[in-house]
């Protein structure tokens, strides 16, 4: 597979990228509401040293808002910041990255107007997904549903954990992060799939210690791999 000039022109550089796997590994932290003090938690006692924006419903304004609070906050704890669907506030902010879905700015779009300043994130549900935006350039993937999920009014179909599995091998080198349905419990067979990381929303920041419920989470990626 060869990658499209776009993705070779704008590519983030390897400093940042390394920086960005890095991050990844483990726990990948989501803010679903204008909650300073959930995000404190998330990238503190929980451990996530990225968290990313996701304000559905929400107008420009108030996600433009409830970023501005995040960047301080990811600063402030060393994380980084990663803006759902909205590249002009990503940039606007200054995140270190963009995630975009399959409905959002191709790619393509998003690589010549980032131009590399920040990484941009592809959300997957298929091998054949997977296969473009790692074509693309994509600097990570998130992948799923791997499980049922409540957060997503029209999910699309459960993956599995043998798609995961297979979607990790055919990114190579490029991380896969593990979405949907995802708990503590579940970390230790996502893990063993080989992907990156995991996001939890549900499950980490509706617990009643979601501190606890990230670092739990965060646990099975120190843990040595599944037989």
């Amino acid at each position: 597979m060869s990658e499209s000039s776009a993705g070779r022109d704008n590519r983030l550089s390897g400093e940042r990228r390394r920086e960005l796997h890095a991050a990844l590994a483990g726990y990948y932290a989501i803010l679903d509401r204008d909650d300073r003090d959930l995000a404190e938690l998330l990238v503190s006692a929980a451990g996530a040293r990225v968290l990313q924006v996701r304000i559905k419903p929400g107008s420009a304004a108030e996600v433009l808002a409830v970023a501005r609070m995040a960047r301080e906050v990811t600063r402030a704890h060393g994380a980084l910041l990663v803006v759902n669907d909205r590249l002009d506030i990503a940039l606007a902010v200054e995140a270190d990255a963009v995630h975009l879905g399959q409905d959002d700015l191709s790619l393509e779009g998003a690589q010549k107007v980032a131009s590399g300043r920040l990484a941009i994130g592809i959300s997957t549900h298929n091998l054949d997904q997977v296969e473009r935006a790692v074509v693309g350039g994509a600097d990570y993937l998130g992948f799923g549903p791997v499980y049922a999920t409540g957060t997503k009014e029209n999910p699309d179909p459960i993956a599995g954990v043998d798609m995961l599995r297979a979607a990790v091998r055919l990114a190579g080198e490029v991380p896969i992060i593990a979405i949907g349905g995802i708990t503590p419990e579940r970390g230790e067979e996502v893990a063993a799939a080989g992907a990156a990381g995991a996001a939890a929303i549900a499950s980490v920041n509706g617990a009643a210690d979601p501190a606890a419920a990230g670092r739990a989470l965060a646990t099975w990626w120190r843990m040595p791999p599944l037989p």
